[in-house]
Formats: structure tokens, C-alpha cells, sequence
């Protein structure tokens, strides 16, 4: 029997190991590795189109760092992995080493990356998909005037919306016929520092 897997979000704060992440492949596994809840390097290839050796290497490197850990049953390639814990967080704070920061910086382009060519394989065969499901998906973007509590608020709600669907990720008995998996991307952020800002001339103001 497995053991039960830690759900909450851990931080990642050593830069080895997030340098150990900064990996489009290795990124790829742990999401291969979450939804199979347990997958070996052969699962892995055909999942990923990548070579069964090359995944089996790349699985070794996030056992060595802490992401996968050996399930039960097989030997060698045929080992399963599973997660030792589902998500993670990093990012750069204030009084950060400039080795972490940059180290949060680099896993964070190869995330944002990743999940970009995620969408463009998305649109390539959207249009294969049954009408209720190519209807149902798809993203939005737009910009706004925002202070930093409503900004920190809007994140929050965002986290909070996706939450009421955790459960299903690690328990398939509650999930309800014809659920399939599903991927979903939040991103909020600042496109200017605050020097190149020209804030609009308020309502009545000026000649």
C-alpha cells in the first residue's frame, strides 16, 4: 500500500535544488508522475516521447534531490516513482542569497516555458476535441489598475477557486464520471517598474 503523499505546497529555498528543477524534462516527469500517481521510466517515454534511458536518468536526478521517491514493486527501469510531495513554491524575497534568487528566476522561465507550449499543443488539436470540451477550455488575459493588497486579494481568490478541485488530484474515487485531467495556469504581474509609470490624468483634470 502507498503511503499517502503531503499535499500542501512546500518552498523550495536550496539552490541546488531548484537548479535541480530548472529542467524542461524534469518539470515534464513530475507532472507525468503526479497524474499517474505512480509511473516508471517506460511510462514515462511514452508519455513524453523522450527516450526511456533519458527518463530514467532524469528521474534519478529528482530522487537524488527530494521531488521522487521509489514506489512499491519493479526493479531498474521498470521501478516506479512516485511524488514525495504534490507542489511546490519558490520565488525571490527580500534579503534572498543572489545565488537563490537567481536560481529561483531560472526555474521560474523554465516553468513559465513549459507551460506556454503546453497551450500551443493545446491549440494545435483543440480542434479534434469534442465541442463541450474545446468550449470549455481556453484562457483570457487583460490588464488593469491595481494597489498591491488588491493585487495580493486577486491571487488569493485565484488559489482559493482551484482548491475546490484538489482533492480529485490524489483521490480518484471522488472524481465524477467523465472527468478528465485538466491543467490551468494563474499569473498576475507588474509589465512596467514603477519609474516608467504615467499614471491617467484623473476626471477633470487639466486644460
Amino acid at each position: 500500500m502507498l503511503t499517502s503523499v503531503p499535499k500542501e505546497p512546500y518552498t523550495l529555498t536550496d539552490p541546488a535544488r531548484l537548479r535541480a528543477l530548472s529542467h524542461p524534462l524534469r518539470v515534464e516527469l513530475l507532472e507525468v508522475v503526479g497524474l499517474e500517481r505512480t509511473a516508471t521510466a517506460t511510462r514515462c517515454a511514452e508519455l513524453t516521447g523522450e527516450s526511456v534511458a533519458s527518463c530514467a536518468y532524469h528521474l534519478g536526478i529528482l530522487a537524488k534531490y527530494g521531488f521522487v521517491e521509489p514506489a512499491e514493486g519493479g526493479r531498474g527501469r521498470e521501478k516506479p516513482w512516485k511524488l514525495v510531495r504534490y507542489g511546490q513554491s519558490w520565488g525571490v524575497e527580500d534579503g534572498m542569497e543572489p545565488e537563490t534568487a537567481m536560481a529561483a528566476e531560472t526555474l521560474s522561465e523554465v516553468y513559465v516555458d513549459r507551460v506556454a507550449e503546453k497551450m500551443k499543443r493545446w491549440f494545435r488539436r483543440a480542434g479534434a476535441e469534442a465541442p463541450e470540451w474545446r468550449e470549455g477550455a481556453g484562457f483570457s488575459a487583460g490588464s488593469t489598475w491595481m494597489t498591491a493588497e488588491e493585487l495580493g486579494a486577486l491571487h488569493d481568490e485565484l488559489i482559493a477557486v482551484s482548491r475546490r478541485f484538489e482533492q480529485r488530484q490524489h483521490d480518484p474515487s471522488v472524481r465524477p464520471p467523465g472527468a478528465r485531467p485538466v491543467e490551468f495556469f494563474f499569473g498576475t504581474w507588474l509589465p512596467r517598474p514603477p519609474h516608467e509609470i504615467t499614471p491617467s490624468e484623473p476626471p477633470g483634470g487639466g486644460s
